[in-house]
């Protein structure tokens, strides 16, 4: 098959003669603003600031998605996630992403990395119908990744349980699980029909099953002694990932640890929890930035800190009110999530997008450093592709782009076009933002305003902002500049007709 060398925008940039570690630390739902060096009110993130004081801070690189999902999908892939078509998955959703499909932990496996990932996974296991008491397979192990210990999906979904590798960690075989997304299948009480027992109110798709005192998204039956603890989730995930770096620290590894905070539902340890002036939301950024601390520590304990290439960023913007009833807006008080950004998760705006992201590589990336490139998630794939001097196949991660001048700090040249997902898709291009107009015959939703108080940003009308004059996207100027249009328009019609092909 053809390859390719991945495309940058400046050249002979690798001249490394080592490979550098590669850890993705991946939070959930973590906006703009929500970090200390992006303005963050209520609560303190000492670790993070720590690796933006040491590397580079980003202002505006962008998630590939506005939910989680797609972002993971793309991310892993470097292809746009509409090409899949790709939506936040259900608990027991088959894996998305194609075995076939050559991955950015295939790249560094092949480039003679470890791979592995912790946390949250959310992008489907099995082929349908999965048996949670037997292997579970195709799943990470069948992608790239040599080791894995996941939620499932998210915290907010059953099966509430650990999967190591390939298996539910702890589980009885006398106390098969089976889970469904139909119907009740479990004798385990539902928040619906028993709110009483909450220890956080829950609206009614978060209603079914409860438990450790949460109602989730499904029904459980069965899996008891295997159930997590989710005040658990920081110690336990950190755990991991520092033993997945100890076993490989003689070889270069790639982890991607992938956070359950600040997701919902919002349940800090004990050492966090009643920290924060903003509550629970507060308290659990606290604790997302005390876990990144527990992997650097890791790092340095073993002395190969110096040279480890950090990622720290998020999956999509932020979000208050998910589901349940956690007082996260109520105790908001002067914070902005968002930072100046409008919307947020779910949101075709740049607060949907938009995320706070740090670069940090003691060997090679110089300190205090601020970087306006614009690029995407997505680009890590042909970055590191081309800092390791490993050649892209033809039609795979087709969507990808090397950002590795601006990665290393090197250059503030970001992407000429950028394409943003929400439930429509948008271009960045310099100062102008598009959001393509959604078919007149389909409904705007109305779920981002009236459920999660956030600004969607979609409109039968085709959009345009100009985000030097405009960065709250108010006022939009579509019909002033019809060339600027035409131009995002084409651009976008042109990236859709590229077709992939599986690689493996």
């Amino acid at each position: 098959m053809a390859c390719q060398k991945p495309a940058t925008n400046q050249t002979d940039v690798s001249n490394n003669t080592d490979k550098p570690n590669i850890i993705i630390f991946y939070v959930d739902d973590l906006g703009y603003g929500d970090i200390g060096k992006n303005g963050l009110i209520g609560a303190e993130t000492p670790e993070i600031d720590k690796l933006a004081d040491g590397g580079i801070l980003f202002t505006d690189v962008h998630s590939p998605h506005a939910t989680c999902t797609p972002s993971r999908y793309s991310m892993l892939t470097g292809e746009y996630a509409f090409r899949k078509k790709a939506q936040i998955l259900p608990g027991d959703a088959p894996l998305l992403i194609n075995p076939n499909t050559r991955t950015l932990p295939d790249m560094l496996r092949e480039a003679g990395y470890a791979t592995g990932v912790v946390g949250k996974w959310h992008l489907g296991l099995g082929n349908g119908n999965v048996d949670w008491n037997k292997a579970v397979k195709p799943g990470p192990l069948e992608i790239g990744f040599d080791y894995s210990f996941l939620l499932p999906s998210t915290g907010d979904r059953v099966p509430s349980v650990y999967l190591e590798n390939h298996n539910v960690v702890n589980l009885d075989p006398k106390d098969p699980i089976t889970v469904s997304y139909k119907k009740n299948i479990s004798d385990r009480p539902t928040g619906n029909d028993h709110p009483e027992l909450l220890r956080q109110g829950a609206d009614k798709q978060h209603g079914n099953t409860i438990i450790n005192g949460i109602s989730r998204i499904g029904y459980m039956k069965g899996g008891e002694k295997a159930l997590w603890t989710d005040e658990d989730f920081p110690e336990k995930l950190a755990g991991k990932a520092s033993d997945f770096i100890t076993k490989h620290k003689d070889e270069p590894f790639f982890l991607y640890f992938a956070f359950h905070d600040i997701h919902v539902p919002r349940l800090p340890s004990d050492k966090f929890k009643g920290k924060s002036p903003m509550g629970l939301r507060g308290d659990v950024i606290y604790q997302m930035d005390y876990t990144t601390g527990l992997v650097m520590k890791t790092l340095r304990d073993l002395g190969i800190e110096e040279n480890t290439l950090v990622i720290f960023t998020s999956d999509n913007g932020a979000v208050l009110s998910d589901g349940y009833d956690d007082k996260a807006i109520e105790l908001l008080g002067d914070h902005k999530p968002t930072g100046p950004y409008a919307g947020g998760k779910y949101s075709s705006l740049e607060g949907g997008t938009r995320v706070p992201m740090i670069a940090y590589w003691p060997n090679r990336i110089k300190a205090g450093q601020t970087n306006d490139a614009t690029f995407s998630h997505i680009d890590f794939y042909a970055s590191f592709a081309e800092l390791l001097g490993e050649e892209i196949p033809q039609g795979v991660a087709i969507d990808s782009k090397s950002m590795l001048p601006a990665l290393l700090g090197e250059s503030q040249q970001g992407r000429d076009f950028m394409v943003e997902e929400a439930f429509s898709l948008g271009m960045r291009h310099g100062k102008w933002k598009y959001i393509q107009p959604i078919p007149k015959k389909r409904r705007i939703p109305d779920f981002m305003d009236k459920k999660k108080f956030i600004k969607g940003g979609l409109s039968h009308q085709p959009q345009l902002f100009n985000l030097e004059e405009d960065i709250a996207e108010d006022k939009n100027i579509a019909e002033q500049h019809p060339e600027i249009v035409a131009l995002m328009q084409g651009k976008l019609d042109s990236i859709k007709k590229v077709n992939t092909v599986p690689s493996k």
